[in-house]
């Protein structure tokens, strides 16, 4: 479930916001987005994946809140970690093949034969 924005690290871009969609954020002209519906979070970690300066962490347990602490998460090395391991960016140089990860069988095909 989605627990904390970062506000020091959060650029206002709203591809959080975008991305996610249960429409659990709220954007905040000037600032980061709010945690508006956090209950409505389904864990998809979604929002990590976009967030490209790692504002946002989600804890993997979706069926309830659990507060967390902003500076241990940021010193535990946790932000952004989804995204890292789930290889997102590992094609981010490619505009043909950025973000599509959810289409991953093509990408690799597509890959392997260029």
């Amino acid at each position: 479930m989605i627990e904390l924005v970062i506000a020091s690290r959060c650029t206002g871009c709203t591809a959080c916001v975008t991305a996610c969609p249960r429409d659990v954020f709220d954007p905040v002209p000037d600032g980061p987005p709010r945690i508006a519906r956090q209950a409505d979070c389904q864990t998809c970690f979604l929002c990590e994946l976009y967030c490209r300066e790692d504002a946002l962490y989600v804890h993997p347990d979706a069926g309830r809140a659990r507060p967390q602490d902003a500076a241990a998460i940021e010193a535990s090395g946790l932000l952004g970690e989804y995204r890292r391991a789930s290889g997102w960016d590992e094609w981010a140089g490619n505009e043909a093949l950025r973000n599509q990860h959810w289409r991953m069988e093509d990408v690799f095909r597509r890959a392997r034969d260029a």
